[in-house]
């Protein structure tokens, strides 16, 4: 809660000396420190930090009375006591300079704004000017050990054993008392009193000691080591006294009270700090906790400390900083949580590892409300005069020879809770420095801000920035992940410098729930800032400003700042609203009069409770008021609950809290709007949780008849104890029905302890409760940070950190104490708590109730971590335990994760995150791990499984993970995981060959991501995409025959006689047999692509068995489905009038002339016909799919082609524009009209100058609508010249089919007549293309012109067969007369555009002496989109080297 920041801050005393200063000692307000060096006290002012008036005793004195040794300030400022060596104390009177004098003005350039001439205006930002007047010595004849200042008396503790009771004014003989601490009894605790003096006290004095004011008594250290508690038992302080000892400590060295908290802390020559606590019903001194280094995160110095040399408690009395006689610093909050050390880390090391030397220190103080930390270092002799030297070289105009060594100043901010406990039921982190605000809040333009790029950046936020809309009021108050924890960085507001010039220092800070406004309080007035506008709005009137104080802390309440503050003017305390939008100004506030000063103020709902100085807790109505031009507030007193019997001073009272928490009347799941109800009061008294619940035992029926009329409030039940060392209180007042456990929870922060949550049971699904089962239960649970809010719904506590920022710039034999010590920074931190609490349900047998809450909190982005974290930490602990656990909890750990669906990840994850030694008891509780690998196999999830197998390989024998690999390998193949079949490939070889320590090398060439599921792209790609003839006489791409596998995992292994590569070969072959017998071409190219596969030598052997095309016309069924490949369409112009007459032309053929090839077109972006007004959302791969299933049913009814199922079909089919070209099947040509004029743009009759013959519009038509996609186009190029260079046959004819290619079918039909070819393919091609011609003639008439144009070949073929067979049957049958007129000019035409642009590629590829190594680029993955595929292909082109064999 209180954090270092930036570098400590040197001051330099202006004024000449040889003499050291030694010790700081703040006034009561801490405006002024008294520092003293041997001879010299000097006044040092704190804002700012300057030297004020320096005393300078003379020799003769300094002789006299010795060197000055201590200071203490008179409560009201106005005197100063020393004491010397000698034993004298010395008083001085610190007289003021009159109205008009100060020591520095601020200095304002001409026409500044800043100048107001305001009586009482201009002494708050000016040095004042002092002078000190010595009055009468007293001499103690003893060496005085202790100082300290009571209203209207100073104790001072002598050498001697005496305790000397001073007077502040009257210091002659009758204003002096002394008391022997021989004559004070002591005891072990109040009841045991005896009333005789203590001889053992001979010869024993007081070390150090500090009045309480809360436990009226004084804390003392005893010059043996002794504790003690001093307490008067009368009203007066110095009659009566009573000792109480502190058992069992005999090493005390010093000592520092908490006034808030009622605490003594003590410390020892251990180097460890006890704090102590009075118990109220014995009056003996009990230890409440100890403060001390732990091995666990100081093993170099936690036991090399030395004594403890000084304790401070901050202002606040929230934190308290210690520092040791080997020097160094340490912070703890006020219950012992650690925040900071300067003994390790950057602190303690410098960036090359060296250590540095700790800083020792004689004296420090906290500034004012614990901004800065006034520290003097010890000076080493060694050190002094090099340093001195160095400053002055520093110094470009020293003043004087010498210079007198610094006061080191700590600069620190602190959350807002420290003094301002109101914010605890909000969901920000507010932290404020002397002069900005630190917000976690989530601003929209916080990200981009220029003030967010540092934690420390000084830069103001830009008034011009844009203004933010206010978010919608209805929304759900709850922050959101996003903009709790979007980054690392605070979100710093400068405090608008006007208001602090005047009003230095900032005592409260407050923000609203929306975390868009922020209000400080500083010395007088306050002030406000709104993210909205970037702007601080400060009261236009400056009496107004400096007529108020706020006393009580300021809240905001919707859009009115709540404040508590005291009236100058009228001298009394009050209660006012301001609004928000309206100016700054006592016209627009609601005051209302309170009876007594406010200590304490908080606001829940539309309520507002107050605590007093008389020890009443007050509650208040607000309500809105829009019926003048400005919106006001009634405020309506609701309910005084008298609290003095149970307070013994109201300072005690930390903060207090309405609540919708309560305990009894049965907690239903039916009752939710009971929650936004105040119920009860919570109220901190120096640390212990107080609860004041509602009193519901009386009747209620009664309430409700009553209600319309008087709004009468119950009263509360006397306070109960819920809890001790209590250093926060988070609430909420939302309600969520599905997360009641955590909103109705109370979250306490108490230090050393951790975190505590009162958690609310609930009965399940409407059941009565069980009579024994408590309503809430409160679980203990540590955390790694210091919470600062917490996060309901989203189950998770905010906080902050220090980090450290080494600067090595200074090193050397003179670094300035400033160098020292690293640049500090404070970062926010978060953590999640969820899985403490399931953890503790469970270890209390309410896993019920972990369940309900687990449930609730399943849709988190962390509750895998959560879960995770839950089974590790309790492995952890019970797995390394030395004594047997008699009741382990990591079965019901796991029987619980069960009962989510991420059990499987959850324990594979924390087994590879934890040792091989705790993998048994794991497996142990949570089940076999073979049974765990086959329960991911059925469930899909590879990846988890392949985890297991890791586990497997390493608690199981090769066999069994050979077995397991080999179902995983074979599963992964099915699914096309090639990722996954890479890495089975290595683990396998690996297993085999023993080398699992070392795993194999892996694959030299680049793998591709998992996610794409499709071949790879060649760089040198040599399968020419375009067909035409020049290409190959420009040498566009040269045909090598060079055939590598990839170094890697390949069939061809390095190790050939390797059994384990031969098993790995037999299962690759298998899969890829499967595939080829299911006719999945395209998978088989992914196959081989992926894994290396080296497809052509298996092809080689596979030729005359599973390389055999059973059914041809089934076989160019599913290419055409495999790959988006759309069935032929006889050419539209061939038939329909509005082309033939030429005025009406295609804009796509406009635009493929300009292209010059359909391939460029096919590359462009798919849209370019008009598109439809119901643009459906399937991309255009799906639809192509759709189009395929509906192409059968279509062309299958071609004998009834006026159907008018058919009709609809292949109507719906164009309207969702699949491709523009793929224009439908030849069922509905005879439907000429329509369908064709609505589908192509209709170009102006003026541009029918272009000279296009007939046939060459009709092939581009056709080219245009029976292509399929680019890269379907490269994968099948590339198939047809694996299958060429295999010499499988019966497929180059399959595929020359559906690339409607003659020159392939050519060039097979004249292999076919060579020896080597087996009479059975000769047999099985004929047959087939028999096949494919009589399917073609009843059901996809497309395919016609093609065959027309392949006749002279399949004529050869049919004549080389020995069954005479009737050439007729290969002629076209014509449908109708129309058609079979109209199809003539098409076939003569197509058979010259073939032979033009059929002859690059397949020549090349059929030739056996050319054998390029082909590219294909990948299909559409299974994980992405294919228009995301498409542009992958576009930017990955070339980006994968390969060859194959």
């Amino acid at each position: 809660m209180y954090f270092l920041t930036g570098w400590p801050r040197r001051l330099l005393c202006p004024l000449r000396s040889e003499e050291e200063p030694f010790h700081v000692q703040p006034s009561s307000q801490r405006f002024y420190f008294a520092v003293l060096s041997e001879t010299q006290l000097s006044i040092w002012f704190s804002r700012p930090s300057v030297l004020i008036v320096s005393y300078i005793e003379s020799a003769k004195a300094a002789t006299q009375f010795g060197f000055y040794q201590k200071a203490e300030w008179k409560p009201d400022d106005s005197m100063i006591a020393v004491a010397t060596a000698n034993g004298y104390i010395l008083l001085f009177d610190v007289l003021g300079g009159g109205d008009d004098k100060y020591l520095y003005e601020p200095v304002y350039p001409k026409g500044s704004p800043r100048v107001k001439v305001t009586p009482g205006y201009k002494e708050e930002q000016c040095a004042p000017a002092l002078s000190l007047e010595m009055k009468k010595p007293v001499d103690l004849e003893a060496p005085i050990t202790s100082l300290q200042s009571l209203q209207e008396d100073l104790l001072v503790c002598t050498a001697d054993g005496y305790l000397h009771v001073l007077h502040w004014d009257g210091l002659g003989s009758n204003g002096r008392k002394a008391i022997c601490l021989t004559t004070i009894p002591f005891s072990l605790d109040l009841q045991s009193a005896r009333g005789g003096p203590s001889p053992d006290l001979e010869g024993v004095h007081i070390r150090c000691m500090e009045y309480c004011v809360t436990l009226d008594g004084f804390a003392v250290v005893l010059s043996d080591g002794r504790l003690g508690f001093i307490t008067p038992l009368t009203n007066t302080i110095t009659a009566d006294l009573q000792g109480v000892w502190a058992a069992d400590v005999t090493d005390g060295t010093c000592v520092a009270v908490n006034n808030k908290y009622r605490l003594m802390a003590f410390g020892c020559a251990s180097g460890s700090v006890l704090v102590y606590m009075i118990d109220t019903a014995t009056g003996s001194m009990q230890l409440s906790h100890k403060l001390e280094l732990t091995p666990k995160h100081y093993p170099d110095i936690y036991n090399k400390t030395g004594a403890v040399k000084l304790i401070c408690w901050s202002p606040d009395y929230s934190v308290t900083m210690v520092t040791w006689e080997c020097g160094g610093l340490s912070l703890w909050s006020v219950f012992g949580a650690h925040l900071i050390c300067t003994l390790g880390e950057d602190f303690a090391y410098r960036s090359d590892g060296t250590k540095k030397e700790p800083i020792k220190i004689s004296s420090m103080s906290w500034g004012a409300e614990g901004y800065h930390l006034w520290v003097i270092p010890i000076k080493q002799e060694k050190k002094k005069k090099q340093e001195e030297q160095e400053e002055v070289e520093d110094m470009e105009t020293p003043p004087h020879p010498t210079l007198q060594a610094g006061i080191l100043q700590f600069h620190f901010i602190k959350s807002a809770l420290t003094v301002n406990p109101c914010t605890s039921n909000q969901e920000q982190v507010l932290l404020h420095g002397e002069d900005r605000l630190y917000l976690t809040c989530g601003d929209p333009s916080q990200v981009n801000n220029p003030s967010d790029t540092h934690p420390h950046t000084h830069v103001h936020p830009h008034d011009g920035s844009p203004l933010h809309h206010p978010p919608n009021p209805d929304s759900s108050l709850s922050q959101g992940l996003s903009t709790l924890l979007g980054h690392k960085h605070w979100h710093v507001v400068q405090i608008h410098s006007t208001y602090l010039e005047s009003n230095w220092p900032i005592r409260f800070a407050a923000i609203d729930t929306v975390g868009q406004c922020m209000a400080v309080a500083g010395r007088r007035g306050f002030a406000h800032y709104s993210l909205f506008t970037r702007k601080w709005k400060l009261f236009g009137n400056i009496t107004q400003e400096q007529n108020m104080t706020v006393t009580g802390g300021l809240a905001w309440w919707k859009d009115f700042v709540v404040v508590a503050c005291y009236n100058y003017t009228d001298q009394q305390e009050q209660l006012r609203l301001y609004q928000r939008s309206a100016n700054l100004d006592n016209a627009f506030a609601s005051v209302t009069k309170l009876q007594s000063d406010t200590l304490l103020l908080n606001v829940f709902r539309d309520m507002v409770i107050l605590f007093r100085a008389d020890c009443t807790i007050c509650l208040y109505s607000l309500e809105r008021r829009n019926d003048s031009p400005h919106p006001t507030a009634s405020v309506e007193l609701l309910q005084e609950v008298s609290m003095s019997r149970y307070i013994p001073h109201p300072a005690l009272v930390v903060s207090v809290t309405l609540t919708s928490v309560r305990t009894e009347t049965g907690i239903t799941l039916k009752a939710p709007q009971q929650a936004c109800m105040a119920e009860s009061i919570m109220l901190n008294l120096a640390g212990q949780l107080i609860m004041l619940q509602r009193d519901r035992s009386g009747p209620q029926v009664r309430e409700k008849e009553t209600s319309a009329n008087s709004k009468k409030l119950l009263q509360f039940c006397p306070p109960v104890v819920l809890a001790q060392c209590v250093e926060n209180v988070w609430t909420t007042c939302r309600s969520n029905r599905k997360k009641r456990h955590l909103l109705e929870a109370l979250w306490l922060s108490c230090g050393e302890a951790g975190m505590k949550v009162w958690l609310p049971l609930f009965p399940r699904d409407h059941r009565k409760p069980h009579s024994f089962l408590s309503r809430r239960i409160m679980l203990p649970f540590h955390i790694n940070i210091y919470p600062l809010a917490v996060l309901f719904e989203d189950a998770l506590v905010l906080g902050a950190s220090n980090e450290t920022v080494l600067y090595d710039g200074l090193q050397g034999p003179s670094e300035p104490l400033e160098a020292l010590f690293p640049y500090c920074t404070v970062e926010r931190t978060s953590q999640i708590y969820l899985h403490h609490i399931l953890r503790q349900l469970l270890v209390r047998n309410l896993g019920e109730q972990a369940l309900m809450l687990a449930q609730s909190c399943a849709s988190l982005p962390y509750f895998p971590h959560v879960m995770e974290l839950m089974v590790h930490v309790v492995l952890e602990e019970e797995a390394t335990s030395r004594e047997p656990i008699p009741d382990p909890l990591l079965p019901t750990v796991a029987k619980f994760i069960t009962e989510f669906p991420l059990f499987l990840q959850t324990i594979v994850h924390c087994a590879r995150k934890t040792e091989y030694a705790l993998w048994n008891y794991l497996f142990a509780a949570v089940g076999n791990p073979k049974d765990l690998f086959e329960e991911c196999l059925m469930a899909q999830d590879l990846d988890t499984a392949a985890s297991y197998l890791i586990i497997l390989q390493n608690m199981e024998v090769p066999a069994v993970s050979r077995q397991h690999a080999t179902l995983l390998f074979n599963t992964a193949l099915e699914q096309g995981k090639w990722d996954l079949c890479r890495h089975m490939i290595r683990f396998l070889k690996a297993i085999g060959s023993g080398e699992m320590d070392t795993p194999p090398p892996t694959p030299t060439t680049q793998e591709p991501s998992s996610s794409s599921g499709g071949f790879e792209f060649f760089r040198n790609r040599s399968i020419s995409l375009s067909q035409s003839a020049d290409a190959i006489a420009t040498g566009k791409f040269n045909l090598q025959k060079t055939f590598s596998m990839p170094s890697g995992p390949s069939v061809k292994g390095r190790e050939v006689d390797c059994a384990e590569n031969m098993y790995i070969d037999l299962m690759l072959w298998r899969h890829a047999r499967h595939l080829l017998e299911q006719v999945r071409l395209r998978d088989l190219g992914c196959f081989s692509a992926q894994l290396g596969f080296e497809l052509i030598g298996w092809l080689c052997r596979e030729r005359n068995r599973v390389a055999r095309v059973e059914d041809f016309v089934s076989a160019l069924k599913r290419l055409h489905k495999d790959f988006l490949w759309p069935f032929p369409v006889i050419p539209v112009g061939s038939i329909s009038s509005p082309l033939k007459n030429g005025r009406c032309r295609p804009a796509l053929s406009t635009r493929l002339l300009k292209s010059q090839s359909a391939d460029s077109l096919l590359n462009s972006d798919m849209d370019t016909g008009p598109l439809q007004a119901d643009n459906t959302s399937h991309s255009w791969l799906d639809r192509l799919e759709d189009r395929a299933k509906d192409m059968d049913t279509a062309s299958s009814a071609h004998s009834n082609q006026h159907s008018p199922q058919t009709h609809d079909a292949f109507l719906s089919l164009l309207t969702n524009k699949v491709e523009e070209y793929s224009v439908g099947s030849a069922t509905d040509l005879t439907e000429t009209s329509s369908v064709v004029d609505g589908d192509w743009m209709m170009v102006d009759e003026n541009s029918s100058t272009l000279s296009l013959s007939q046939a060459e519009l009709e092939h581009i038509s056709m080219e245009l609508a029976n292509k399929g996609p680019h890269k379907s186009q490269v994968q099948l190029r590339y198939l047809l010249h694996v299958f060429m260079e295999a010499g499988c046959l019966e497929w180059c004819v399959v595929i020359g089919l559906i690339l409607r290619d003659a020159n392939v079918i050519k060039q097979v039909i004249c292999f076919l007549d060579s020896p080597e070819v087996p009479q059975e393919t000769v047999q099985s091609i004929r047959n087939g293309l028999l096949a494919v011609d009589s399917w073609v003639s009843t059901n996809c008439l497309g395919y016609k012109p093609f065959l027309s144009l392949i006749q002279p070949q399949l004529q050869d073929l049919m004549e080389a067969a020995v069954e005479a067979v009737q050439p007729e049957a290969f002629q076209p049958t014509s449908q109708s007369s129309k058609l079979g007129g109209s199809e003539g000019p098409g076939g003569a035409a197509a058979p010259r555009a073939e032979d033009i642009r059929g002859v690059a590629a397949p020549l090349g590829l059929a030739l056996p002496s050319l054998e390029p190594p082909g590219g294909f680029p990948r299909p559409p993955s299974e994980d992405c989109p294919p228009e995301q595929t498409e542009e992958q292909r576009e930017e990955e082109g070339g980006t994968y080297d390969c060859t194959l064999s």
